[in-house]
């Protein structure tokens, strides 16, 4: 699963003011900016979640998380994380708008993409922006301004400064279930 900087219209071709992070091209694991998607749940603070996630293929590659949501415990997340840079380094997204990705749900529940900077030191700090559902395969071009500040005194995100972007099934409980085909700056 690789992230680098390719560049996609809804057609599929390359365009130079965009950069593809991901789009599974490579089945290998590794993402186009050269780490690779981590899963995680609310476990890490006590939680009951339950993650699956992994490669499938239909005309082309792509990422599914599934599993289910519990708020035992103050619970309530799934995610798969990308690193944005090799050994924990930053990516300057600056000279881009937002965050493109084409994806579908198929289970009904709430999605987010979270980003997280240099500035978000604590595990729990991040900003999200909401994915609608649609059970077929969509593209939602998110402008950083639309990403809301979770549990950080920060007002919006430095784009000069990502480390990662996750994407999130959370804050209810449900049995979530949401592909990614690509997922790009733009």
């Amino acid at each position: 699963m690789s992230i680098w900087f390719a560049l996609f219209m809804c057609t599929g071709a390359i365009m130079a003011d965009e950069m593809v992070m991901d789009d599974f091209a490579d089945a290998d694991g590794i993402s186009r900016v050269g780490t690779q998607w981590q899963g995680f749940t609310d476990r890490v603070m006590g939680g009951n979640s339950d993650i699956s996630a992994g490669l499938r293929k239909e005309e082309a590659f792509y990422l599914r998380m599934e599993g289910e949501v519990s708020l035992e415990n103050n619970g309530g997340f799934i995610q798969v994380r990308l690193p944005l840079a090799p050994g924990n380094e930053k990516l300057n997204a600056s000279r881009y708008s937002g965050i493109k990705v084409r994806y579908r749900t198929f289970r009904s529940g709430k999605y987010y993409l979270h980003l997280r900077t240099l500035q978000t030191r604590l595990p729990w700090a991040h900003f999200a922006a909401a994915l609608l559902e649609s059970s077929e395969w969509s593209e939602a071009r998110i402008p950083w301004g639309s990403f809301e500040s979770q549990l950080t005194l920060l007002r919006r995100p430095n784009t000069s400064s990502l480390t990662s972007i996750a994407l999130v099934a959370a804050k209810q409980e449900f049995t979530a279930g949401i592909d990614i085909e690509y997922i790009s700056l733009y």
